[in-house]
């Protein structure tokens, strides 16, 4: 009785327990072993007991039969209930397991793609190194010439200086003999003389050039082991090293604008500027937040710089990370922030005015150590219909390009990935949208990351530059700009 006592209070809370769903999956097989052992004993208690009142009254056995049926019916129903649960804990077990190959999967091949890239570098330090050692040997060899060639010019020139004495000694007798005539062989002494003065000093002449020419080569491949040294320091140093440009670059003279035949962007009749240079030429001559109307479109208010002698239309700036750049596709259509702070003017209000006319786009850049860059493009910008399609032609600028030329870029965000790549949609991995081709390139519109003392770059998601051959620089601030094409259209 008291083995069946036991076994029914077991029973019941463990079907508590599992209805609650308050235990672990380790939790539920230690009552499943709890239950099974226990099952036995209260079958066994029932059993014994029966059979010690067999021979009792009636009423007893039929008693004694109905407590049985109550014990099955609980047993029943705590192995179904049992049941059910270890079939949410399988189901549950799968899904984790599933989203663990998922992880595991992912991982392996964006370490897959990192071993290439390392096997790549490898490759090419290899070539840069045994490059290096070639042109060592060849500058040794270089420098024994040249020390050859040296000494042999000092020889000849001690030679000439001798010649030069014997020629001053003949010049002395020649001087004589025009007032006393000379014999025939005499005449003939002096012109071998001559003759073969001149000869050594072609000679020395032709000595001369060799030896130019030699330090000339010299020094080219004095200046090629400098660079290959520099390329192998910044290989070896470049996932420690902080990025940044390598010198400070001065802000650049202002640069004649190529002219394109493009259709004049005139004021409207009702005297609305239809951008930031026409309110330059109007006469304001103050960087700041203004009015403009471009044609066709409504009045919005643009941020306008001056530079140059002339007003440019900023249409991005950042300088601090204090605006999140990670927004929908209707934020970067319309635009965001503030214009006096950090701001995206917006793809509906930039189309609007590149539609006018030819523009130039001018992208300012500034690192860590406050060293500035720029690169200047001539440009078209779609409308809507197109996804904002971007294409680009380099002009000028003091940094390599990081953007491809003569393709079409289509804009794209987190929540409207027009090209998926690699199945990988890249606004979402670098965040911001961009006018991405690839999901390795430039973004100026991802996470505003400050470098890390002693550590690597995250550069999957961060504010840089990335020239297709070249390293990373993270960026402090940049700002996009465009300008008209021909300037004498606002005249």
């Amino acid at each position: 009785t008291q083995n069946s006592h036991t076994a029914k209070t077991v029973s019941r809370k463990s079907l508590c327990f599992l209805n609650n769903q308050r235990v672990s999956g380790a939790e539920n097989m230690k009552i499943i072993l709890v239950f099974l052992f226990v099952a036995p004993l209260a079958l066994s208690a029932r059993a014994e007991k029966d059979h010690s009142s067999f021979d009792s009254a009636a009423s007893p056995e039929t008693k004694s039969r109905f407590a049985m049926l109550d014990d099955v019916r609980i047993l029943a129903n705590g192995l179904l209930q049992l049941g059910h649960g270890l079939k949410d804990f399988v189901h549950k077990t799968k899904g984790q397991m599933n989203d663990i190959f998922q992880k595991l999967y992912i991982f392996d091949r964006s370490f897959y793609e990192l071993s290439l890239q390392t096997s790549e570098i490898k490759e090419e330090e290899e070539q840069l190194r045994q490059t290096t050692a070639r042109l060592q040997i060849n500058n040794e060899e270089i420098k024994n010439l040249s020390q050859e060639m040296n000494s042999k010019i000092e020889d000849l020139i001690q030679n000439k200086i001798q010649l030069q004495e014997k020629v001053w000694g003949l010049e002395d007798k020649v001087t004589k003999l025009a007032i006393i005539q000379p014999s025939i062989q005499e005449t003939k002494e002096i012109s071998s003389l001559k003759a073969f003065v001149e000869q050594q000093d072609n000679h020395i002449k032709q000595l001369l050039k060799i030896v130019e020419d030699q330090h000339v080569q010299l020094d080219r491949q004095h200046n090629q082991i400098m660079e290959l040294e520099d390329k192998l320091n910044h290989i070896e140093l470049q996932e420690l090293a902080e990025n940044s440009f390598t010198e400070e670059q001065t802000e650049p003279e202002a640069i004649p604008f190529p002219v394109h035949n493009a259709t004049a962007v005139i004021y409207k009749s009702d005297g609305a500027a239809p951008d930031c240079t026409a309110l330059s030429n109007s006469g304001i001559r103050s960087s700041g937040v203004y009015t403009i109307k471009p044609n066709g479109s409504e009045a919005f208010n643009v941020y306008c710089e001056m530079k140059f002698g002339s007003s440019w239309t900023v249409i991005q700036n950042r300088v601090d990370g204090s605006l999140d750049f990670n927004q929908t596709w209707d934020a970067y259509a319309n635009g965001f922030g503030e214009l006096n702070e950090e701001f995206w003017l917006g793809l509906n209000k930039t189309y609007s005015i590149t539609k006018q006319g030819d523009y130039i786009l001018r992208i300012e850049l500034q690192d860590w150590k406050d060293n500035k860059r720029y690169i200047e493009y001539a440009f078209s910008l779609g409308g809507p219909e197109t996804d904002y399609t971007l294409q680009l032609s380099r002009i000028s600028g003091s940094i390599p390009n990081a953007l491809p030329e003569q393709t079409e870029l289509r804009f794209s965000t987190a929540d409207r990935d027009v090209d998926i790549i690699n199945d990988f949609n890249c606004p979402e991995n670098y965040l911001g949208g961009w006018w991405h081709s690839e999901c390795e390139e430039t973004n100026l519109n991802g996470k505003y990351v400050a470098p890390r003392s002693r550590g690597r770059l995250d550069r999957r998601k961060g504010l840089y530059w990335k020239p297709k051959k070249g390293r990373y620089y993270l960026l402090k601030s940049t700002k996009i700009m465009i300008h008209p094409t021909d300037l004498k259209s606002f005249d």
